[in-house]
């Protein structure tokens, strides 16, 4: 983080990107000086309201972060960035996107939490748009114009106001992660997944976990490595059984997917497969009233397949440059991945999210698909609606297969198999949504190319 005492002394002449979180209330004007190299500002955590009328004066600037502040509109002059391509106004009091604060350049849009009641029409001017992030507001639909966005690859909608999915929508050529769970659309879907599971789930008291130490944290909640002690059931003289698990303990604020409470729905509604992380239990009676789920600890082998999308991949995961894998450990976790998703999808439930870096997978290519934050619910009596779902999903397969492949090692005998993992994937890419393949035919595939 940067201080604003650097920024006046000059300390900071020819900085690429500046971070300022200083309780501001005014644009701090020395920002100027570095506009002959300035490409990434982040103004998040303070408490503006506007941004001057000569911001375009920021000419190399790429991408701007203005969270958590008090901006009831996006700033029009943004419109006047050439080269802006990333704009985040997550967690204000935004009601109005004005038109020309659009920029020709957008790929990459965050309007989380906010107020937002509609959009404006030329939205669908924006044909380089990759990811729109709108969860969190009060949207009952979207403009018609967006179906002229076919680059979009990414779409939050979870936490507003719709009661119907746009039929274009789920006809767009590259859109491959949805979330719109906590919407009208899909609550008797989800009220009848939860009514399936009720009395399935197991409440676990809050006094039988101890809580050690923390093993990651994501924008959902916190995760520790716990002991849950479970009384013996066979005499109340032998010492409780121990096992040791991960806590996950759920924050209350909205996330880019959605709501926790969400995540936790569809946690409770997956059911037990063994390339899903499985479930324990529910936490009941925590003293802060905190939602949580007690999990299996997943062993020290597994590790992240990926990297998240960085601001220059925008919808990619990132791996290590080294990253490689045998042909058989490809397989072996792209079947397992198949299989674990064509469960939810027999279950009602779009993951929403299915990317490397929310798979864990070991050495030897043992994978489990975990991270449900952006998954929603969808009725599987409505027939056509529910697959054209399904196949969003199966242009995210496609993604992680091309990774997979591109990183792949093979011997010249494995040529054949490596030819028909290329067309599989090439099926599961393909643009007319209704050509692809589902996922139970694609688990079905790669377990015969394993064979």
């Amino acid at each position: 983080m940067n201080t604003l005492a650097q920024l006046r002394s000059g300390q900071l002449h020819g900085l690429q990107r500046l971070d300022l979180a200083c309780d501001l209330t005014e644009f701090p004007l020395e920002i100027y000086q570095l506009a002959d190299t300035l490409e990434v500002l982040n103004l998040s955590g303070n408490a503006l309201t506007n941004l001057p009328p000569d911001f375009s004066r920021l000419h190399q600037l790429r991408v701007l972060f203005c969270s958590e502040n008090r901006f009831t509109h996006v700033p029009e002059v943004l419109g006047e960035c050439p080269r802006l391509s990333m704009i985040g106004f997550k967690a204000n009091q935004i009601i109005e996107l004005p038109p020309a604060a659009l920029t020709p350049a957008l790929r990459w849009l965050i309007l989380t939490d906010n107020a937002l009641r509609s959009l404006p029409a030329e939205l669908g001017d924006c044909r380089q748009m990759q990811k729109l992030m709108l969860s969190g507001n009060q949207l009952q639909q979207l403009p018609e114009q967006l179906a002229n966005c076919s680059a979009l690859e990414l779409l939050r909608i979870a936490s507003n106001r719709f009661s119907t999915l746009p039929d274009w929508l789920l006809r767009l050529p590259k859109l491959a992660w949805l979330a719109y769970a906590d919407n009208p659309v899909c609550d008797v879907a989800e009220a009848i997944v939860l009514q399936r599971e009720a009395g399935q789930f197991k409440q676990i008291d809050w006094d039988s976990l101890s809580l050690h130490q923390e093993l990651g944290q994501g924008a959902s909640g916190v995760i520790h490595q716990a002991t849950w002690r479970q009384q013996n059931s066979q005499t109340n003289s032998d010492p409780a059984l121990e096992q040791q698990v991960a806590v996950k303990l759920f924050k209350s604020a909205v996330t880019s997917d959605g709501l926790p409470e969400c995540e936790m729905a569809a946690c409770m509604s997956a059911g037990s497969h063994p390339n899903l992380i499985a479930v324990a239990g529910q936490v009941a009676g925590h003293p802060e009233r905190s939602a949580g789920l007690v999990m299996q600890l997943i062993d020290p082998s597994y590790q992240n397949l990926a990297g998240p999308p960085s601001l220059a991949s925008c919808t990619r995961d990132v791996y290590a440059s080294d990253t490689q894998f045998t042909l058989e450990t490809a397989l072996r976790i792209a079947t397992g991945i198949a299989a674990a998703v064509s469960h939810l999808h027999a279950r009602g439930i779009l993951h929403g999210d299915l990317y490397g870096h929310n798979i864990l997978r070991n050495p030897q290519g043992d994978s489990l698909l975990g991270d449900f934050g952006a998954a929603s619910f969808f009725a599987l009596d409505e027939v056509v609606n529910a697959q054209a779902l399904q196949r969003l999903e199966v242009r995210a397969f496609a993604c992680l297969l091309e990774e997979l492949i591109d990183r792949c090692v093979h011997g010249p005998t494995q040529q054949d198999c490596l030819l028909s993992l290329r067309t599989l994937q090439a099926r599961c890419a393909l643009e007319d949504c209704g050509q692809r393949p589902l996922f139970a035919e694609i688990a079905l595939t790669l377990s015969d190319l394993r064979a």
